[in-house]
Parts: C-alpha cells; structure tokens; sequence
C-alpha cells in the first residue's frame, strides 16, 4: 500500500469546539504584571525580573509548580485535557510508525539514498512499479478412484506343498478385476484343460453345426469299394450304435448297409482303405504309449478311420486300444457287408460315386461329451481338423498354427501358447493361466457359441470328472459342490483345474490353477481346498 506524499500533521480531526478549548500547560501566577490581567500593563523591567525569578528556580519547584497547574487544568476542563491527551498518543503513535516504515523500508547498505518526500520543481517522480502477475495456479490433475480394500486371504492355502510349483489366477468376471495372481502370465502344460481352447477353436473354424463324415465310394475297377475315413472317432461297431460310450453314435453297419444297397446286388470284389486324412505319425512323440494306450487306456493311434475311438470295450470311458484301429474297424466293415476280400490301402478315385455315408453328431455335441468326461480321442480329432480346414497341415505340427488361429476370432492375446496336441496330455504345451481366466469369462457370457463349452464343464460333487466317484470337493470343501463349473487335467508332472466359480457371495469368478511339478495325486485336494477358498471369498478375494 502506497503511503501518502504529504506528511501527517499530527493534530486530531475531531470537532472544532473541542480543539480550540485546549488550555495552556503553564498555569499564571499571583504577579500581576507577568499575567497580563486588566489593568496591570506589563513592564519591560517587570519582565525581566519575572525571567530572573523564574531561572533562579529550582528544578524541582518548576516541576511540582507545572504538576499542580496541569491538574487544575484537568479538574477545570476535563474534556479538553482528554482530547489533548488523545492527541499526543496519535501523535506519537504516528510518528513511531513512521519511523517502523522507515526503518523496514531502508535502502540496504551501498544503495542510493531515497529522495526526499518534499515536493520540488527538479525531483524526478517515483515510477509506478509494473504489477507481477501470478501464474495461473496449476490444476490438480483428476485423481484415480479409491480402489477397494479387500480382506480375504488365501495364501495359507495357496502355500500348501502338495501344490508344488504354483501357477494361478482369479478373475472377477463381471468387472475383469484380477483379485488372485501366482504367476498367471507364466505359460504351463495345462494337462486336460488344454479341451478348453480346442474347442473354442473348433466353433469358430469348424462351426457349431460341423459334422464328420465317413463314406464309401465306388472304386477304379468293377466291385470295387473304398471307404474313406473323415476322421470320424464315433463310428462305432455297434449295431445302430446302440451301448455305444459315444451318444448318438452313426455305425459301420449302417455304412455297410447303404453300400450293399447301392451296388444291387453286385458282389464286392475287393475293399480299398483311404485313411490318407490324417498324417503320420499316428501317435504323438511326447505322450507316454504303455501308459494311455494300454494301461489308462485313454487314448487310441490317430487315424482318420476307427470305430468305438479303438477301445477294447465300446461301451466304457476308458478301455485299452489296439496297435491297428484301421484294421478293426475294417473287420467290422467285411462283417456287416458279408464278404471277406482282399483289403489294401490306397486313394479314392477323384470324382467317385458316392455308395454310402453316415456322419457323427454335430461339433456342439461332441465337445459337450468331450469336456464332460475328458475325452482325449474326440479332441485329438477335432484339433486335426481344425488345422486341415485351417489350411495348416493335417500333422500333430500343425495343430499349432490351426488352433492358434481359431482363437483369433475371441480376441485374446494368444502370446505364450504353444499347441503341441489337442487333448493336453502332452507336457509340451503352453499356456498362461491368464489366458484361460479371460477365456471362461467368455464362455461364461455364451459368446460366440461357447455356451456349450460351459454346458459340457463338469460340476464339483454332482457330474462329470468333478462327479461322485472321482473323490472331489468332499469332506470341508463340499460348501462348494454345485458352484464350481469347470475342466480337470492330470498329466505326470501336474495336475490342473480351470473354470467357473459363483462365489458365495453371487459373485462370478473365473480361476484358473496349475499345480506343477513333482506333484502327486493329492495335489487334487489342494486344488479344491484353495478353489473352495475363492468360492468362500468371493469378490472379497486378496491378492495377499
């Protein structure tokens, strides 16, 4: 704040009547010719003798002489004496703040003296300083919303040594939240989970409504017969199908049947066997063959002609297969045709009569079965297809490159995966827990047709490999029977569970659990106990 140009007087502005009443300090004296009253002119001598008087007092009769005349003063006038009182402090207020400005308004030292405040005709005026503008005060930039805290923990559980080396993720479904992570970018065999992503390849490369055909031809000479194997592991031996392990089954004999009916009565000559759909190998490098061939019985040679998937047992889940599928399943074709000819393998003629065809149940149902009950066989098929209408190959190295590119059509970052098989039992394949929780919210969500894949999930204590019989959420973990809706694996160096829990609390959760390693068939149990734990928390679940 600029002070004034002109210097403050000092004086009151209170009212005039007040200021003119201010009496003098010194108070008369009997003398008459030193106070000027009527009638006593003042002598020049007089005065002078009233000075000497007053210089030869004292110090202290002047000061008790002023003291008495300013309390007279005061009883006679007491209003005049406060304004005059008043007065003074302003007065000295003034000036010491005068002086206070002075003082911290000082030029430092070497600094030119300031100019007078007075006024002249050769003063040089003061420049107003230019104002500083502020800079515009910086905006906050919008804060993230408050996560939330949450407060259940499974770690204890996560820990568990029958675990081994954990890969895992929980996913809330409805918001994509990640809650749980143990190294769920971390590509890892999946086992049997692996069913999963060949069947959403399969939708999407194949179609929903795809089904696989088995047909016999006319052959190059007359009397001929070719079948032609379409890669179709449901053909079953039975008659009609019926006890087949695999539903709705279409039968060789049926095949048989059609080709007697188009000949006319023309006698079979000899029988040419096309199984030039699938190449070779006819069995995976990688996989164990005493293990799932003979002893699980899992898994039969992949070629694109068999009856029954090559079991022993047509009827069961799992039964021992054979080391020659094709000639089996020929066997059974001479049966039902009623001729026992030379059989030979070759080619069908390009642009053959078609004798006969039957065709196995649409894509949709064979995943539901598959996934069900982890049919290795129905899966292997479908990844060979898969890559040969991908234009890939019709080899188990092509089942990469096909599958890879069925998924595209989810729009899931497929980086990390690796397809070495279409069933999972190979310990070559890759693939990152996180894939799959993105996955199975999809398959959740129905898109794209994937609601089969969640039809055919099995549901822990009630159907499927999660079933009665396969010892699963029992005991503690049976709070979770009926809410978890998902795919089992077991391979020797890890067991695996993915798939879908509804949360105690309604909330959706997709999970997904590798536990790797030098594990043993008790890791099963871990697997529940910590997935019953995402069940309990539900969107409470801590990463912690």
């Amino acid at each position: 704040m600029r002070e004034s140009d002109q210097r403050d007087s000092g004086l009151p502005d209170g009212p005039e009547s007040e200021s003119t009443n201010i009496l003098p300090l010194v108070p008369p004296t009997g003398d008459s010719a030193t106070t000027g009253e009527p009638g006593a002119a003042p002598t020049r001598s007089g005065r002078r003798a009233a000075e000497a008087s007053a210089r030869s007092g004292t110090a202290g009769g002047a000061i008790a002489g002023a003291a008495a005349g300013v309390l007279s003063a005061i009883r006679t006038h007491p209003k005049a004496w406060l304004a005059a009182g008043a007065a003074a402090a302003f007065v000295i207020l003034g000036t010491g703040s005068v002086a206070l400005g002075a003082t911290l308004g000082a030029a430092p030292a070497g600094a030119a003296a300031a100019p007078s405040p007075t006024r002249s005709a050769t003063s040089t005026p003061t420049p107003t300083p230019t104002p500083t503008v502020d800079p515009a005060r910086p905006v906050p930039a919008a804060q993230p919303a408050a996560s939330r805290i949450r407060t259940c923990s499974v770690a204890s559980l996560a820990q568990d040594g029958r675990l081994g080396n954990l890969e895992a993720q929980v996913v809330n479904a409805k918001t994509g939240e990640v809650l749980f992570d143990r190294n769920g970018g971390k590509p890892g065999p999946t086992a049997s989970v692996l069913k999963t992503l060949t069947s959403a390849a399969a939708l999407a490369t194949l179609g929903p409504d795809y089904r696989v055909q088995t047909t016999v031809v006319a052959g190059s000479v007359p009397g001929q017969v070719v079948i032609v194997g379409g890669g179709d592991v449901t053909l079953s031996r039975l008659p009609g199908g019926q006890g087949a392990f695999y539903t709705g089954a279409p039968s060789i004999q049926d095949l048989a049947t059609q080709t007697k009916q188009a000949l006319g009565g023309q006698p079979v000559t000899s029988i040419v066997v096309d199984t030039s759909l699938f190449g070779g190998p006819l069995w995976q490098p990688s996989w164990d063959e005493h293990e799932e061939r003979v002893v699980e019985g899992s898994t039969p040679y992949m070629s694109a002609l068999m009856v029954d998937g090559d079991r022993n047992d047509p009827g069961a889940v799992e039964s021992p297969r054979s080391t020659d599928p094709v000639g089996r399943a020929v066997q059974y074709f001479q049966q039902y045709l009623g001729t026992n000819v030379p059989v030979t393998s070759g080619s069908a003629p390009a642009g053959a009569r078609q004798l006969a065809a039957v065709q196995s149940q649409p894509v949709t149902t064979l995943i539901d079965q598959a996934m069900t009950y982890s049919d290795n066989t129905i899966m292997e098929e479908l990844a060979r297809l898969v890559a040969i209408k991908a234009g890939a190959g019709n080899t188990f190295d092509a089942e990469n490159a096909g599958v890879l590119a069925g998924l595209k059509a989810y729009g899931i970052d497929t980086s990390g995966i690796h397809i070495a098989d279409g069933s999972g039992l190979s310990a070559d394949n890759a693939v990152p827990p996180s894939y799959l929780t993105q996955l199975f919210i999809k398959v959740l969500n129905r898109q794209n047709g994937l609601g089969v894949v969640y039809d055919g999930l099995p549901v822990s204590g009630q159907s499927g490999t999660l079933g009665p019989g396969y010892n699963r959420f029992t005991g503690a973990n049976a709070v979770a029977r009926g809410a978890v809706h998902a795919k089992t694996g077991w391979i020797n160096n890890g067991y695996t569970l993915s798939g879908i829990v509804t949360a105690a609390d309604g909330t959706p959760l997709t999970f997904a659990v590798f536990a790797l390693g030098p594990v043993s068939d008790n890791a099963k149990q871990a697997i529940d106990t910590l997935v019953t734990g995402f069940y309990k928390c539900g969107d409470n679940l801590m990463n912690g």
